[in-house]
């Protein structure tokens, strides 16, 4: 506007010079520099005045690499742009908008990173081609979008998948734990609140109805027998280290699940959050993964009285094992990292990180003398 006034003085500044110099020559430039801006301005107030442009609402959450629908419509005033362009975060890109009443954009954009994004609200920019006026129309407040970690399949290394089906292939190189119904009913370890996602099958109806709340078995075969899927946050060797140790986690924890049931603990927590075969539990799982930052600590020691395999996920580069992984008394025990030590066998790939099987470290033993007489 400041643009649009200023010209207009200057042509009136000429109209006032050819009238006191009695110059016919400038009154055409003088009358033309006050039209012009003052239509400019009109027009491009008009057109503004009424207008409104959006982003349609979409999900509030997408994973990684998947599209993600963006929906874009701008309506005008009274009269369609003289010019401008519809400035969209997500595109990277301004699109014209001039000469039209109404414009709709239909667009799947992807996400290449997990973690919570704030998208910012889109802005509609009416100008006049000699940019003399300006007015910027925005749409709404931005949207919360939360992209979850991508989960990617599990590919055995040289001869260690076995030969059969791909979900009996997998079992060959990561240990799983199929645990029956009898075994499930006898090994029981007291009564505790149901939780969300826990199976239906763990529910102890004698208690519900004596109590009137839900109450489920806590049961011993269930906890140490599956598989534990630890996420080593502390001190990565990069972002992009940290996101491929989240994506093999989740990816390592949902294969597992689906293969008979798994645990997971994520950084900060000292318990395992268990995962059934039937996933129930997997959706806030893969919320809390999204969201996982770089912490100071390793997780908590995990207790010595696990049966099953111990599965350590870290973002670091590895020269030899974490003394916590090797003083885990387990089944099996597991390094998974974008770099493992020299010296171990890789046995499956997952998400740019290979997982290694660490043996137990053997103490050297003294040699026994023989025993003699006495001289």
């Amino acid at each position: 506007m400041i643009r649009a006034f200023g010209t207009a003085a200057f042509g009136l500044a000429l109209c006032l010079a050819a009238a006191t110099f009695d110059t016919t020559s400038l009154y055409v430039p003088g009358v033309a520099l006050m039209i012009i801006p003052l239509a400019a301005l009109a027009w491009v107030r008009l057109a503004a005045r009424g207008a409104s442009v959006g982003r349609a609402p979409g999900p509030h959450t997408v994973v990684e690499d998947d599209p993600w629908p963006l929906r874009l419509e701008l309506r005008t005033g009274i009269l369609p742009p003289p010019g401008g362009e519809l400035l969209e975060p997500l595109l990277g890109w301004p699109v014209p908008v001039a000469g039209r009443w109404s414009r709709r954009i239909r667009i799947n954009v992807r996400f290449s990173r997990r973690g919570r994004r704030r998208l910012d609200p889109v802005v509609a920019v009416v100008r006049d081609p000699l940019g003399l006026d300006r007015v910027e129309v925005a749409g709404g407040e931005g949207q919360e979008l939360l992209v979850l970690p991508r989960i990617d399949p599990v590919e055995p290394v040289g001869g260690g998948g076995g030969s059969g089906a791909p979900e009996d292939k997998g079992e060959q190189f990561l240990p799983t734990r199929r645990l029956d119904r009898s075994t499930a009913e006898l090994e029981i370890d007291g009564l505790r609140p149901y939780r969300d996602g826990a199976p239906a099958s763990r529910i102890h109806w004698p208690a519900v109805a004596r109590s009137g709340e839900m109450i489920e078995r806590r049961l011993v075969a269930g906890l140490d027998a599956a598989p534990l899927v630890v996420l080593d946050a502390a001190r990565p060797a990069s972002e992009d280290a940290l996101d491929a140790a989240v994506r093999a986690a989740g990816s390592l924890c949902r294969h597992l699940a689906r293969a008979g049931g798994c645990s997971i603990l994520l950084p900060g927590d000292r318990r395992a959050v268990e995962v059934a075969q039937d996933l129930g539990a997997w959706p806030s799982v893969h919320v809390r993964l999204a969201l996982v930052e770089p912490v100071h600590e390793p997780p908590a020691p995990v207790h010595g009285g696990r049966s099953g395999a111990v599965i350590w996920v870290s973002a670091r580069a590895w020269r030899r094992g974490p003394v916590a992984l090797e003083r885990v008394v387990a089944g099996s025990r597991w390094l998974v990292a974008p770099e493992v030590p020299d010296g171990l066998a890789p046995a499956f790939t997952v998400s740019g990180c290979t997982g290694v099987r660490v043996d137990r470290a053997r103490r050297p033993t003294r040699p026994t003398r023989p025993m003699g007489r006495a001289a």
